[in-house]
Formats: structure tokens, C-alpha cells, sequence
């Protein structure tokens, strides 16, 4: 199934994939992102979204808390799913999101997003595909939980393939 599996470089521009199916979305296929997030991801987040809780913004009141440090806003972490899949299925349309929020996720700590093809129903020239979604930091699981989209296409759009 490893060959099968597609791909997302650190770059956002440069995203690519390798797939036995030659870039069309099958059950099984991975499709991953890494990212880390800055001060300015959470300050740019906190006012977009009116998220003001000082765990975010004031490394002494998460310390108090008993956190490492100032934490990344769970949603916003978890914004890489419908991210992923619209970066390779451009027009996909979000349906919906389950979300367990397992670990916290510090500024600057390096997060790999994945959704992984689990269903894939056919309706009216569409795709109905169910993803399995998790982030991991360090190999363990911050956030898991499963999303639906509606994509117009199995064919993956690219930037670079990868082998």
C-alpha cells in the first residue's frame, strides 16, 4: 500500500504524489502536509476567529496551567485537513469534521496533517469520499477524528510528482 500512498511536500506549491492509480484518489491513499506554526499563525488566528484564551497568547498563563508553553488553538491545527484535501482537490467542498483533540500542539513544533481515503461513494458526476484525519508531533497522535468531502474529481492535481 506504500506505493499507493500520496504525498505533500513542506512546501505548500510543490505538492505531488506517487500512486500505482496514477493520480487518481482510491480508497487507501494518504494524503500528508507538514507544517509548523508560528506567533503569528496564533496572534493572526486569535483575531480572525475572537479566540483570546491566554493558553494561546501568554506563555506564563499556559505555563500556570500547566503547559510547555503557549499552545497553537486546536481549530486552527486542525485546518490543514480541508487544507490537504482543496490543495489536491481544487472546488472540494468541506461536509464535515469530527475532531479529538488528543495532545496539545506548542508554537513551533512541527506537525504532519493526514487524511486517508476510507470510502469513496460516486453521486451525481461527484465524489463523496470519507477521510480518516489525524496530526501527529513526533510520531503521536495531537488530533484524529474523520471528515467528509464532496470533490469534483479523483484526479489529484500536482505540482512535482514524487517517487
Amino acid at each position: 500500500m506504500l506505493g499507493r500512498n500520496l504525498l505533500s511536500v513542506n512546501l505548500p506549491s510543490l505538492r505531488g504524489f506517487s500512486s500505482a492509480a496514477a493520480g487518481f484518489l482510491r480508497s487507501g491513499d494518504t494524503l500528508k502536509q507538514n507544517r509548523v506554526f508560528t506567533n503569528e499563525d496564533v496572534l493572526e488566528y486569535s483575531k480572525v476567529s475572537h479566540d483570546s484564551n491566554p493558553l494561546h497568547l501568554d506563555s506564563e498563563a499556559a505555563r500556570n496551567a500547566g503547559f510547555e508553553d503557549q499552545l497553537v488553538h486546536g481549530m486552527l491545527v486542525a485546518a490543514l485537513f480541508p487544507n490537504i484535501i482543496s490543495s489536491h482537490f481544487p472546488g472540494a467542498i468541506y461536509v464535515s469534521q469530527s475532531l479529538h483533540f488528543r495532545l496539545p500542539v506548542y508554537i513551533g513544533e512541527e506537525i504532519v496533517g493526514e487524511v486517508q481515503a476510507t470510502n469513496i461513494r460516486e453521486q451525481k458526476n461527484r465524489y463523496l469520499v470519507k477521510f480518516k484525519t489525524a496530526c501527529f508531533k513526533n510520531g503521536a497522535t495531537a488530533i484524529d477524528g474523520e471528515a467528509m468531502a464532496i470533490v469534483p474529481t479523483l484526479a489529484a492535481e500536482q505540482a512535482s510528482t514524487l517517487e
